[in-house]
């Protein structure tokens, strides 16, 4: 039996790791050199990390209160680097585990950087939206298993969901069950699935949404938005033992926390490797 895997995801903003709330309100979280070097010690299965900038301003020096209320003053601020390439290097010389990356990922050349640069798999969202096209030739070029693309989706009134893309601001027009077919059959090794209305909320997995989605996925998927404690982990898997469980918050704020939720996951007879 496959063992379930536990992924810590992480949310750089302009260099600086965050944690993040409905895809708006973002805070000042340390050092994610520090990070990932804690979540190798502590056995993670895989560290995804998203780049979640709104534009290409570096510069970290001349930012003033845009991600927390003192993050400008910051020696994680003042010490980070200039570009995402360069902080993807700097990840990969501490991780010893599979390292994927996403955000702002709109051709070829910017998945060669990022795994030329470290990265095993990279993660992308939008550029897929627009031309579906791109995950095939991604698949061609650099094999579908360091293909992972990200959708990220609302539920409505009528409990349904909408897809929605560029940091969750603006709504298309996809069907989600056709969406997710659509990926598949260009080659994707791999789909992360997120609500953004459990984003930073720490009520839960949506399992409604885990249920629908897991009739129409046939890849390795990973689910990821509301982890509250470590019983929300043990509901995911009763819902389908298929599903890889990500979270974000939660690892940040727990010390050794993704080792002692795979204890109490291992508690509760799900198979994890620790």
């Amino acid at each position: 039996m496959l063992k379930t895997r536990l992924i810590p995801v992480l949310l750089l903003k302009n260099g600086i790791l965050v944690r993040s709330s409905n895809f708006t309100l973002h805070q000042l979280m340390g050092n994610h050199i520090e990070q990932v070097k804690r979540y190798s010690e502590w056995k993670a299965d895989e560290i995804i990390y998203l780049d979640i900038s709104r534009d290409n301003n570096y510069a970290l020096d001349s930012i003033n209160n845009t991600i927390g209320s003192s993050s400008s003053k910051s020696k994680v601020v003042q010490n980070s680097k200039k570009n995402m390439i360069d902080i993807i290097k700097d990840i990969s010389k501490s991780c010893r585990i599979p390292l994927s990356v996403g955000g702002k990922i709109k051709n070829l050349e910017d998945i060669k950087l990022r795994l030329n640069a470290g990265a095993d798999k990279v993660v992308i969202n939008s550029s897929a939206i627009d031309n579906p096209d791109f995950i095939k030739k991604a698949a061609l070029e650099f094999g579908s298993q360091c293909i992972v693309v990200s959708v990220d989706v609302k539920k409505t009134d009528h409990n349904n969901w909408k897809i929605y893309k560029n940091f969750g601001q603006y709504l298309t027009d996809l069907d989600l069950k056709r969406w997710i077919e659509t990926i598949q059959k260009n080659g994707a090794g791999e789909i992360l699935v997120q609500s953004i209305d459990r984003d930073g909320t720490s009520t839960g997995y949506d399992l409604e949404l885990l249920t629908m989605i897991s009739k129409y996925i046939n890849v390795p998927y990973i689910f990821l938005g509301g982890v509250g404690n470590f019983d929300d982990f043990i509901n995911a898997h009763k819902t389908t033992k298929e599903v890889s469980l990500a979270a974000a918050n939660i690892f940040n704020f727990t010390e050794q926390s993704v080792l002692n939720a795979k204890k109490y996951m291992f508690k509760n007879k799900i198979n994890v490797r620790i």
